[in-house]
């Protein structure tokens, strides 16, 4: 039996180390864009990099194609993130930072014919604006 536990607790080590890895990864190339595009917001490549950086993460790519999701349906979440959500805090920008999220993404990518200001507010409440 105490071997099960220490196999089990080595599982649920590894499996922490390898997801918290991924988080953060993640959250550096949110970051990253975040601060690349600041002053240039309606760069169409910052379409084109994010849908690059949600495809090269294994549980992001699951999602987007599950919906198939294009760049073109990316680009008309941005537009309606931005049209409500155009302000940073910290290192969370809205437009940017949700679509690094799996549940904000699947979210996003669900209900992509809802309104503006319906979406910019569940991705506040997500994010705590």
């Amino acid at each position: 039996m105490n071997i099960f536990l220490d196999i089990l607790f080595v599982a649920l080590v590894v499996y922490f180390i390898f997801a918290i890895r991924r988080s953060m990864k993640m959250s550096s190339a949110s970051v990253a864009l975040i601060e690349k595009y600041e002053n240039d917001k309606d760069n169409p490549q910052l379409i084109e990099d994010i849908f690059a950086a949600i495809n090269s993460d294994v549980l992001l790519s699951r999602i987007v194609k599950s919906h198939n999701a294009t760049p073109k349906d990316i680009s008309r979440l941005h537009a309606k993130l931005m049209k409500w959500g155009d302000f940073r805090k910290y290192n969370r920008y809205i437009p940017i930072t949700s679509f690094f999220n799996v549940r904000t993404l699947e979210y996003l990518l669900e209900h992509k014919n809802d309104d503006a200001k319906s979406l910019t507010q569940k991705m506040m409440n997500h994010f705590h604006f």
